[in-house]
This record gives structure tokens, C-alpha cells and sequence, in this order.
């Protein structure tokens, strides 16, 4: 880059903070009402600006990489995933892609336990059910949920959230158990105490609680497709604060409709913003609107992450969360 300050575009409202740091860093153009970029507006940022800052929200596929500028050459993402951008078209285009790992790890994984707290206790259901004015007292046999203490976890996904999640689900008295691309070390598995499975099937067959916290890439699309969900058991449930993609959420809706299932509790979905109406119907399920990272610490933690990303680049030098094609 030049020695002028780049050209920063920044396609949703961050906080505040972040926002002044980069006024005062860079010359940006930020979106203050945070309205969706549209297809006229993401393109003509790609032409004008030296760094994009985009979120999940943004979808930078092969065919709007290929009308960015040819001065476009960072995409500092705000966020840790990056399942919407074309990593391979980006690198193609000479643009580095970076992204804001680590420091949503302990918000996502407090969302997770809430969810598993929530869908077997059926506090949902609980505080509906006070909103409505129907409850009538204490019973013996009311609101019956399960208990979680005792029960088999199994992690699909061991990363830093998967690890975060097993620390909080052991004081919890949970049996940790997980299928990861790769083993994690001795040490790792002797801290938390728990098993590896490398068959997915097998362990799916053998737990009572699923919890997803593996990215989505091409090769974890419908991880949980029809025929898996099918292994799991009648009283299992099943939470999702990863990517709503990683499951197929017809198969999981036809199974919970059925009683094939227990529950779930999901934070994402395969098609946001548009949920299946179907789910938020469904009584064993906890549906929230993808605020698993949504604390103001983690949000201001991001945009710090992006801001030392965009300063590094614009020095020269290569930025600390560089994101690779084979990032999963």
C-alpha cells in the first residue's frame, strides 16, 4: 500500500470505540444506520476501497470478488469464520483475507452451556408458560425436564470454542467425549478428561447431548445429514452455536416433529435470517437469533483485531490473523 492512509469501507455499524479508532487510523466510510449492503453497494466497495471490513452478513463468492478493484487487497473480516468469502478467488486476486480468532471463544462457549441448561430444563417452556398466566402452582410432575449431571457430551468440533465448552461442561459433572478432525494432544484430553471417537457414527450412537462447534467448510456442509441425525438416541439432544449449515435442518425438523429426538437448542441456522417457522413451533427447542458472540467485550475485542490487522498491513508487514485457504 502507499504511504496515504487506505481506503477503509466498513459494511455494518461496529461499536463506537472501534468506530472513532478507525476514523482517527484510516479514511473510512462507515454504515451508520447498519442497513444490509446490497449488490450495488457491496460492488462499489470492492472498487473503491484498500480494505473491506465485512461480516457474516456479507457473501463474497467468486462472482463479487471478481469485480473488486484492483487496489483491493486486504478483507479484514470481522468475525472468526469466514465461510462467506471465496478464500481461493480472493487469493487469486492477490487479497489477503484476515479474521478475528480467539476472542469470542468464552462468549460462544457461556451460549453453548446456557442452551444445554435450557433445552433439557425446558426454561423456555417454563417462562412461557408463567407469560401466559397459566401456571397453577407446584406439582410433583410439573415441567418435568431431564437432568444434565451424569450425562455423556459429545463435541463435534474441538477447537478452541469445542475445548471452552468441555471446561464448562465438566464442572457441570458432564462425560466429555469428541470427534475432531485431529486428536487433540495428551494434555489436552487429560485436563478435560475426555475420550476421543474417530468414528463421528459411533459416537453420535452413544451420547446424550451433541454440541457443534466445528466451522463451516465444504467438507462439514450437512455434517449432520439425515442418515447421522438417525443414529442419534430418542432422548439425545442436540445444540448448535457454530454454523447452522453443519446440519440438515429439514432431516433435524422431521426428526424433532416425530419425537425422534428430545430437543434442541440452536443459535444458527442454515438459511439466516430466514428460520423455518417449523422450529420456533416445535416445544423442544430453543431457537435464538445468532447472539452466541454477542457481548459488548467481545464485539469491541473483534474490532481491535481488525484494527491491528488493517494498521499491520498498511505498514507492510504481514497481519498476526492472516487467514489461509485451508483455514478449517
Amino acid at each position: 500500500m502507499t504511504s496515504r492512509k487506505p481506503l477503509v469501507v466498513v459494511t455494518r455499524k461496529l461499536p463506537d470505540p472501534i468506530e472513532t479508532r478507525m476514523m482517527e487510523l484510516f479514511d473510512v466510510r462507515l454504515n451508520l444506520d447498519d442497513h444490509a449492503f446490497s449488490s450495488a453497494e457491496m460492488i462499489e466497495a470492492l472498487q473503491q476501497a484498500d480494505v473491506l471490513v465485512p461480516t457474516v452478513t456479507d457473501r463474497l463468492d467468486s462472482r463479487v470478488l471478481s469485480q473488486a478493484g484492483p487496489q483491493l487487497k486486504l478483507i479484514a473480516n470481522y468475525g472468526a469464520g469466514v465461510d462467506h468469502i471465496d478464500l481461493a478467488s480472493a487469493r487469486q486476486r492477490g487479497i489477503t483475507v484476515t479474521n478475528t480468532p480467539g476472542v469470542l471463544t468464552e462468549d460462544t462457549a457461556d451460549m453453548t452451556m446456557a442452551l444445554m441448561l435450557a433445552v433439557p430444563r425446558r426454561l423456555i417452556e417454563g417462562e412461557k408458560l408463567l407469560q401466559a398466566g397459566n401456571w397453577k402452582g407446584w406439582s410433583p410432575t410439573g415441567m418435568l425436564g431431564r437432568r444434565i449431571w451424569g450425562k455423556r457430551l459429545g463435541i463435534i468440533g474441538m477447537g478452541r470454542i469445542g475445548q471452552a465448552v468441555a471446561r464448562r461442561a465438566k464442572a457441570f459433572g458432564l462425560s466429555i467425549h469428541y470427534h475432531n478432525r485431529h486428536r487433540v494432544s495428551s494434555e489436552v484430553e487429560e485436563e478435560l478428561e475426555a475420550t476421543y471417537w474417530e468414528s463421528l457414527d459411533q459416537m453420535l450412537a452413544r451420547m446424550d447431548i451433541i454440541s457443534v462447534n466445528c466451522p463451516h467448510t465444504p467438507a462439514t456442509y450437512h455434517l449432520l445429514s439425515a442418515r447421522r441425525l438417525k443414529l442419534m438416541q430418542k432422548h439425545a439432544f442436540i445444540i448448535n452455536t457454530s454454523r447452522g449449515e453443519v446440519i440438515d435442518e429439514n432431516a433435524l425438523i422431521r426428526m424433532l416433529e416425530a419425537g425422534q429426538l428430545a430437543g434442541a437448542g440452536l443459535d444458527v441456522f442454515e438459511n439466516e435470517p430466514a428460520v423455518n417457522p417449523k422450529l420456533l413451533s416445535l416445544p423442544g427447542v430453543v431457537a435464538l437469533p445468532h447472539m452466541g458472540s454477542a457481548t459488548l467485550e467481545g464485539r469491541i475485542d473483534m474490532g481491535e483485531k481488525v484494527l491491528i490487522n488493517i494498521k499491520t498491513f498498511a505498514d507492510g508487514h504481514n497481519p498476526p490473523d492472516r487467514v489461509l485457504e485451508d483455514w478449517s
